[in-house]
């Protein structure tokens, strides 16, 4: 995380403009029906939505424009002082709201919200921020950024019959901050389509966005929802292409919108097996903790010449510190020694909690070479009593890898090894077969539902938290022969040691998991085995 001082001014007020081609998108959209409406854009920059209203000028009632920055609201007035029916405001959208919006009605509110991180805001915006999202049924909390405040408060705006469109960023699919927003916008929307992109938006922003488009209507009886994946906008340019866009039921729920990319078909055998009482929740059989937090990964996990150089053997535990040192899905001695043979990082130090005086001079002579390179200066270090001591070491039962490009591996750990927080840490209930658990993960629907709970990170990769993973979905097989078990993992292990596809494998161990011992429909496994790839395609397309 940077500093308040560290971030540009850009950043800082979270102005990434956005491109004509949403803009002239979402206008078109908008007033696609021709009606006159009242308009709403809450943080209008220097004019871009405005500028694309100049053809749709004769179907605006009114028009109010909020920005905060004076220098762009000056700009988005000369843009458009020849429009009479257009009032920018130089005002902070938060004090606007509480002051005078919040008593008003829109039939149209669109635009693009800054991302500006709670950390970031006053604390009158904090304060304003916190207000609309509590009175609007849901909790506030220091992770929750400012575009959810916006778009909270720009649905509660709505008129009845009102359209709303936003360019936000597209962890609202699937983050758990934004939970309870899913929520609120489909017990507040009526019809809700979600345009993702294959390709990066905004120049020089890492950040992913979508476009949301919201409607509300009378009855509100009606609640479907569309995930639209597209290249370019102009593919939705066509009467054909609307026509073929699938509506799903929308369910009242805070779950993952990733889903919603499924067809209804899909979505008809997620909901089955969901319910059905052969599965069950990761959770069941064990729990999930993040990795060790050392504060210092670089300084802590070290190479045999290091604990050999300064004498610290007594204080080194194995360790297995990235996906690669995971040979396979077991973690044995034996592929310890080969990483530490090959000169990877392979151990972790583990210092007493005693001062410094205390220690042995190879120790000591470590942590002062830290010192020297300001390896103590990190802020989960310098809080400590002694800044060499790292909490919360313990060797779990298994690991299950926190970021991953097709799949997480989940391995179970023979050798009382350690990890950092790349892994998460997984301790088994008691009573439980810790080898079935781990072959009941390696199938088609078990590694969809990996999909489903994950979040697409940055690069393509799925990231899946401790909380993401106790809610994946795993076939209950704790009685299962434990010579086919056993079978069945050497399969999977051989595939993986040897950097075999994980899909040529997947088939048969299929068959023998989910169809003869659990009895699921072969037709169902392949669906899910689509549903899968599927995701995961779309996924890694954003390499």
């Amino acid at each position: 995380m940077k500093l308040l001082e560290e971030n540009t001014a850009q950043k800082l007020r979270g102005g990434y403009y956005t491109p004509t081609e949403i803009t002239d998108f979402i206008t078109d959209w908008a007033f696609s029906d021709k009606r006159k409406r009242t308009v709403l854009e809450p943080s209008c920059g220097d004019g871009a939505f405005l500028e694309s209203f100049e053809d749709q000028l004769k179907f605006i009632k009114n028009c109010t424009a909020i920005e905060l920055i004076e220098e762009e609201a000056v700009k988005a007035t000369e843009k458009m002082k020849m429009h009479a029916n257009i009032d920018i405001i130089n005002n902070d959208f938060f004090d606007e709201f509480e002051t005078k919006l919040q008593h008003n009605k829109f039939d149209l509110i669109l635009g693009n919200p800054p991302y500006i991180r709670y950390q970031y805001l006053t604390p009158e915006q904090r304060q304003s921020h916190s207000n609309i999202i509590v009175n609007n049924g849901m909790r506030s909390n220091k992770l929750i950024n400012a575009w959810v405040s916006f778009l909270v408060a720009s649905v509660q705006l709505l008129s009845e019959e009102g359209k709303l469109a936003m360019v936000i960023p597209a962890e609202l699919l699937q983050v758990g901050y934004a939970e309870e927003l899913r929520l609120f916008l489909v017990n507040n929307l009526s019809k809700l389509t979600v345009i993702t992109f294959k390709e990066l938006v905004f120049p020089d922003v890492q950040q992913e966005v979508i476009i949301l488009l919201g409607e509300k209507f009378k009855s509100n009886e009606e609640n479907i929802i569309s995930l639209v994946d597209l290249d370019n906008l102009s593919q939705l340019n066509t009467d054909e292409v609307n026509r073929r866009i699938e509506y799903k039921e929308v369910d009242h729920s805070k779950d993952k919108w990733t889903k919603y990319f499924l067809n209804n078909e899909q979505l008809k055998v997620v909901e089955e097996i969901t319910r059905d009482n052969k599965f069950t929740n990761f959770s069941e059989f064990a729990s999930v903790n993040v990795g060790i937090t050392t504060g210092n990964n670089k300084y802590f996990s070290v190479t045999q010449d290091i604990v050999k150089e300064y004498g610290l053997q007594e204080i080194s535990l194995p360790l297995i510190g990235r996906s690669a040192h995971a040979r396979g899905i077991y973690f044995n001695e034996k592929d310890w020694i080969a990483n530490v043979n090959d000169g990877l990082r392979a151990q972790l130090l583990l210092f007493p909690d005693l001062p410094h005086n205390k220690l042995s001079k190879g120790q000591r002579d470590y942590i002062e070479l830290g010192e020297v390179m300001n390896e103590n200066k990190g802020y989960k270090c310098r809080i400590r009593r002694n800044w060499y001591h790292v909490p919360s070491v313990y060797a779990p039962d298994a690991f299950f890898l926190r970021r991953n490009d097709t799949f997480p591996k989940f391995v179970l750990n023979e050798v009382d090894a350690v990890s950092t927080d790349t892994m998460h840490r997984v301790r088994f209930k008691e009573g439980i077969n810790h080898k079935k658990v781990l072959l009941s993960y390696y199938n088609s629907i078990t590694l969809a539902y990996t999909e489903i709970e994950g979040r697409s990170y940055g690069g393509g990769v799925l990231e899946v938290l401790p909380s993401e993973v106790e809610k994946i979905l795993l076939p209950n097989i704790q009685n299962m022969n434990e010579d086919k078990v056993d079978r069945l993992l050497l399969m999977i292990d051989n595939t993986i040691r040897n950097k075999d596809d994980i899909k040529d494998v997947l088939p048969q161990i299929d068959k023998e998991v989910l169809v003869k011992y659990l009895g699921i429909d072969s037709k169902v496994v392949e669906s899910f085995r689509e549903i899968w790839q599927s995701l995961m395609t779309r996924r890694r397309l954003r390499k």
